[in-house]
């Protein structure tokens, strides 16, 4: 439910009145007082269309203690993460260094002078799938 009818409030001359909390003062009741063309829009915002339903997260992806259960299960399965917020196993060699022991070469080399070293700058995202086709 996306508003229970004890928090309306007053409902008068085109306005809807009713109590929220506010989460960031402390969980502190307020009052609002909305035109009711607002508060519709608002409240459709928490409508789901037919045929969706809401998933609430439970186990260790609830919300109260989900950075320190990820944590355990981060522990538990050997993985780290990096400054990027990648996770990356720590029994399992880079990618890079897997290469490099089966062709003797180094990624991290730049192939051009042989003697500076290559640092990743940015990552572009390719697009999802070719253009489409122009030909008739």
């Amino acid at each position: 439910m996306a508003i229970s009818n004890n928090r309306l409030l007053n409902i008068d001359h085109g306005k809807v009145t009713f109590r929220w909390k506010d989460y960031r003062h402390h969980d502190r009741q307020k009052i609002m007082t909305l035109e009711a063309d607002e508060f519709i829009r608002r409240f459709l915002l928490h409508v789901l269309p037919d045929g969706f339903q809401r998933i609430r997260h439970y186990g260790f992806l609830g919300h109260r203690y989900r950075q320190a259960k990820l944590a355990l299960c981060r522990q538990l399965l050997g993985v780290v993460l990096t400054l990027a917020g990648v996770a990356q196993r720590q029994d399992k060699p880079d990618y890079r260094d897997l290469y490099q022991e089966l062709t003797g070469k180094s990624l991290r080399e730049c192939p051009v002078c042989h003697r500076g070293q290559m640092v990743t700058i940015a990552v572009l995202s390719a697009p999802d799938r070719a253009p489409p086709s122009t030909t008739p």
